[in-house]
């Protein structure tokens, strides 16, 4: 392929404004990078936020896109673990400097994090150059499978945050994409769980799905009754919020058993303050899960291909890569019950 190429990619110029452009890519590869076709982009809670213009550490103009099903169209001279055609799923955590979290394995907080489509130009285009490093081959997933992956990973590291055991009694707080992955780790793991939203439809998905029993609406006026209902009258030894949201995530304190863990999955945009003495009361341990490892993702894809793990109920919505400027915003309205968009490239 030719040294620089003329692609068509979209771009979010500003909050609400998406719009399809003639772009350049530098296709002449350094020993370790490779260059891929993009077949399937999620489109993630972070993609929407900036559409909104509530997406922190974020500028405009930007290229979103890091949930990818992608294609080896051609590899660098120092590549020797992917081959010309291998399908690949994405891991979109970028490194350039070994800081001290990524020298200790922490590559999903690393100092200097570079989120592909969130801090640097993403995937929402037609090709792309990445390191090889960050591409976790398939040959037996789709390419929609693999776009899933980055998606799915964010729940399996906050389950192996928390270390949950078939023994736990948990409860997932937010049943959007990031809560519905931890549930299906979770249950994975065996463990007895409830899901809590405020949006009954996305709850019903949760239980028609994912098999959860346990569902709480959030607007009930007795959330803590609900909860011991659904453990036999026990609190969870591990509450996951996915919320992001200040008031649910300062919840979480009253709901969790003593002795009991909460892991924040979703970030809040601000100073976040709790009762030090129910915290000592209780000895919580409290921790915050971001992102996701490599091994992770070679993990879920071991799972998925094994059939262990089921991706088939995710997809809610497909859109093809030329009309999704003119899609996008539908994806925002809670009426039209999206779980999971997937946009498509010929």
């Amino acid at each position: 392929m030719k040294k620089q190429i003329e692609i068509n990619a979209i771009i979010l110029k500003e909050p609400s404004h998406l719009e399809k452009i003639r772009t350049t890519l530098v296709t002449e590869l350094k020993p370790d990078e490779v260059l891929l076709k993009v077949h399937r982009i999620g489109i993630c809670g972070t993609d929407l936020h900036a559409f909104r213009g509530r997406q922190p550490f974020f500028t405009y103009p930007r290229i979103l896109g890091h949930e990818l099903g992608v294609e080896v169209l051609e590899i660098g001279s120092g590549v020797t673990d992917l081959k010309i055609g291998d399908r690949c799923a994405v891991e979109p955590y970028f490194n350039a400097n070994p800081d001290q979290a990524v020298r200790a394995g922490k590559t999903n907080c690393g100092e200097n994090l570079s989120v592909f489509g969130v801090h640097e130009d993403g995937g929402m285009r037609e090709f792309i150059v990445l390191p090889a490093r960050y591409l976790h081959p398939s040959d037996k997933l789709s390419y929609e499978q693999l776009a899933l992956i980055e998606t799915l990973s964010i729940g399996f590291h906050a389950i192996k945050r928390a270390d949950v055991r078939e023994d736990d009694k948990v409860l997932v707080i937010g049943a959007g994409p990031i809560g519905l992955a931890t549930i299906q780790f979770a249950k994975i793991k065996k463990a007895k769980i409830a899901a809590m939203d405020l949006n009954q439809e996305r709850l019903d998905f949760s239980k028609n799905h994912l098999n959860v029993e346990g569902l709480i609406n959030a607007k009930s006026e007795q959330v803590l009754a609900d909860i011991r209902k659904i453990f036999d009258g026990d609190l969870p030894t591990v509450v996951l919020d996915a919320t992001g949201h200040s008031q649910s995530m300062k919840n979480t304190f009253d709901y969790v058993a003593f002795g009991g863990k909460i892991v924040f999955i979703g970030l809040y945009q601000g100073d976040f303050t709790f009762f030090d003495p129910l915290f000592h009361k209780k000895e919580i341990t409290l921790m915050a899960s971001r992102n996701s490892l490599g091994k992770d993702f070679d993990e879920i894809i071991s799972l998925v291909e094994k059939g262990i793990l089921d991706t088939g109920p995710w997809v809610s919505h497909r859109v093809f890569f030329q009309d999704l400027p003119k899609k996008f915003e539908s994806f925002l309205d809670p009426k039209n019950g999206v779980i999971k968009a997937m946009v498509e490239l010929k």
